[in-house]
């Protein structure tokens, strides 16, 4: 486990080094703090919700983000409790204010892909996709601004996608059970 600790340490300083710029900065924060407490993903699930025709697909999300909240917020940070990159990795600049959880997984990660994977599969594409890049952007903040190693965000990346899958496969199944 610890040469996976370096590999992502090591990528963390190559960004700091090669990536952070002065323009690029204040960008990356903006959206890194768009998935702070899962804010972006939430008013876009309650804009969904409201809609008559897209309230399934609020739902989905509303279902998603609870469910992702509950896995690798609340069970898999405090189980694995890995300490934040910036605590361990000498010469890593945080760029934002120390965060209060644990690193792993990201939950901005996991938030953004649950809710935008939702999305993706269930939304007409010029929705569905924007709602994937912001995931990604998100993703690729936390790693710009010192708060997460690449592993943290590849299982909040994988962990939300399969969350939101398993959602809409429940919540579609569930719509059958009934008739």
């Amino acid at each position: 486990m610890e040469w996976i600790t370096n590999i992502d340490g090591q990528i963390l300083l190559w960004i700091q080094e090669f990536v952070r710029n002065g323009i690029l900065t204040p960008v990356m924060t903006g959206i890194t703090h768009l998935g702070d407490a899962g804010r972006i993903w939430i008013l876009l699930t309650l804009g969904l919700l409201i809609v008559p025709r897209t309230r399934k697909v609020g739902l989905m999300c509303a279902c998603a983000l609870l469910g992702s909240l509950l896995i690798n917020n609340m069970i898999l940070k405090n189980w694995v409790a890995r300490v934040r990159p910036y605590e361990v990795v000498e010469g890593l600049k945080l760029l934002i204010e120390r965060q209060h959880d644990w690193s792993f997984p990201s939950g901005h990660t996991a938030s953004s892909f649950a809710a935008a994977v939702v999305m993706f599969r269930n939304l007409p594409k010029w929705f569905g996709i924007p709602a994937l890049v912001l995931a990604v952007a998100i993703s690729l903040s936390r790693l710009y601004v010192g708060v997460h190693y690449p592993t943290d965000v590849l299982f909040g990346l994988l962990s939300g996608t399969a969350i939101a899958i398993l959602t809409q496969f429940l919540i579609e199944h569930m719509g059958h059970a009934g008739k």
